[in-house]
């Protein structure tokens, strides 16, 4: 299974749920399947907005916008170290 590695397209994006990681890598089976990891794990803003205080309906989403979010296929990252 292939690694794919996911970034905004713009680094200031406000909807990254990472800060100060430009990327995250992941093992998926295509480049669909990494897209639709992200999005189960990083759906949205957690609980909206005060107007809409529900979960997964916050501005945080990629999901309305797919061009925002690049994914490439990468080699395996390096084992974390400690």
């Amino acid at each position: 299974m292939p690694w794919f590695s996911l970034r905004p397209r713009d680094p200031a994006d406000p909807r990254w749920p990472l800060p100060g990681e430009p990327a995250l890598v992941l093992k998926a089976a295509d480049a669909g399947a990494a897209r639709a990891t992200f999005a189960q794990a990083y759906s949205s803003a957690p609980y909206g907005t005060p107007a809409v205080p529900v979960r997964d309906a916050g501005a945080g989403s990629f999901r309305a916008d797919p061009d925002a979010l690049v994914v490439s296929e990468t080699t395996e990252p390096p084992a974390p170290r400690d």
